[in-house]
């Protein structure tokens, strides 16, 4: 048989594997969660399968007032999962939507003799193969580390052979403490790395001083590098699956007579992993260092209104919430093609789309412009939006540099 370990950071294994491999996902329905927000993150879940490679063949959720301590799920769904896959032996994959313990994963190993993934571990493989820069790639090593050091004991399954005393006293408990020495090390020098990149990008943004900087925001594939391609007529990968964008990008755009700088950042998701966002700090740091910021949302998206809280309160955390934010929903075009129906008038189609823009705009606390980044529709509005936003900051921040180019 194949052997399918996971072996996160393994040298020389970059990602899923090439082929398309065939997944099946497992989410809990908790008492802090109903049945239907669980579809909505298998939902998202099986997008970030898609990206990483795998295909989701089949669903399986479960009602438990708290995850099973040996499974996750109970042991008779597990032998549920079990007899599906040896009906269905192309299937290699099983992925959980909760982070997992190392003896959880050794033990969902051990029963369904396939390769057991859980969020976290999925994100961080879609990660690492986006990651160009020496620092979006040492972000996602430490991520991987940080991920790693509290499962070592768990992925030791060889030492379940030895049954040893009440810790498995012997040379196996020590090569476990020598494993997470080494990966303690490991992360200690990545962190040093990173705090050494971010001294380089801190004296880079100094050199980018007397110019007010505009960040583009927002949860994942919103459409946020399109946006950017679109006002600073560059080039930045832009792509249908989540996260295609890790490193920042920063752009001078000139409006009129009036410049500033255009910063794209890493997407939002719900149940980001803690690891993943501590390491991304730096990289959020353009988003905290910005004097305004543009909140890109994807208006088409049955739980847009959920990804803008997501993105809200990841502001709040970095400390974000005062500064000026203009709401930018974008892909009105899909929004009309997806939600009203064609058998309508045009008037009628035009009165709906007017009373749903209405509606928005009213729960907002920020300004807020509808556009088709794709389409090019609503562009001249939002950079009017955007110049008088930036003119504003100006006379705030660098008050002596307004009246240069106005």
């Amino acid at each position: 048989m194949e052997n399918n370990n996971w072996n996160l950071g393994e040298k020389g294994k970059k990602g899923l594997k090439k082929k398309v491999e065939q997944a099946v996902l497992v989410g809990l329905i908790s008492q802090h969660q109903t049945a239907e927000q669980v579809e909505e993150y298998l939902d998202e879940l099986e997008f970030l399968a898609e990206t990483a490679g795998a295909k989701t063949v089949k669903r399986y959720t479960q009602k438990l007032s708290r995850p099973d301590k040996r499974f996750f799920v109970g042991s008779g769904k597990v032998e549920e999962i079990e007899v599906y896959l040896e009906e269905n032996k192309e299937v290699s994959l099983v992925i959980f939507d909760d982070d997992l313990s190392g003896k959880q994963t050794g033990n969902l190993e051990e029963q369904l003799k396939v390769k057991i993934v859980d969020r976290s571990s999925l994100i961080l493989d879609i990660f690492a193969n986006r990651a160009q820069t020496a620092q979006a790639k040492t972000q996602v090593e430490l991520a991987q580390m940080q991920y790693l050091l509290p499962r070592l004991r768990g992925l030791w399954t060889h030492l379940e052979r030895q049954r040893g005393g009440i810790g498995m006293r012997g040379p196996g408990e020590k090569e476990i403490e020598t494993d997470r020495r080494i990966v303690r090390d490991k992360i200690s020098l990545l962190k040093k790395k990173l705090a050494k990149i971010d001294l380089q990008n801190t004296t880079r943004r100094k050199n980018r001083q007397d110019l007010i900087r505009v960040g583009l925001v927002g949860y994942t594939n919103v459409g946020k590098s399109t946006l950017m391609n679109m006002l600073s007529k560059s080039t930045v990968f832009a792509e249908d699956k989540l996260f295609a964008t890790l490193d920042t990008t920063v752009r001078k755009v000139v409006f009129g007579t009036t410049p500033f700088l255009l910063s794209d950042t890493v997407g939002f998701i719900r149940k980001l992993p803690h690891h993943l966002v501590e390491s991304f700090k730096s990289t959020l740091d353009e988003a905290k260092e910005s004097d305004v910021l543009l909140h890109v949302v994807d208006v088409s998206h049955p739980q847009f209104e959920d990804q803008v809280q997501t993105v809200l309160k990841t502001l709040v955390s970095l400390g974000c919430e005062d500064k000026p934010i203009l709401m930018v929903f974008n892909k009105i075009d899909k929004y009309r093609e997806m939600y009203l129906d064609k058998m309508l008038t045009e008037e009628e189609r035009n009165n709906i789309e007017t009373d749903f823009k209405n509606q928005l705009e009213k729960q907002q606390d920020y300004p807020s412009v509808f556009i088709s980044a794709k389409e090019k529709e609503g562009m001249d509005i939002l950079r009017a939006k955007i110049l008088e936003m930036v003119t504003a900051s100006y006379a705030v921040v660098y008050p002596y540099q307004s009246k240069q180019w106005s």
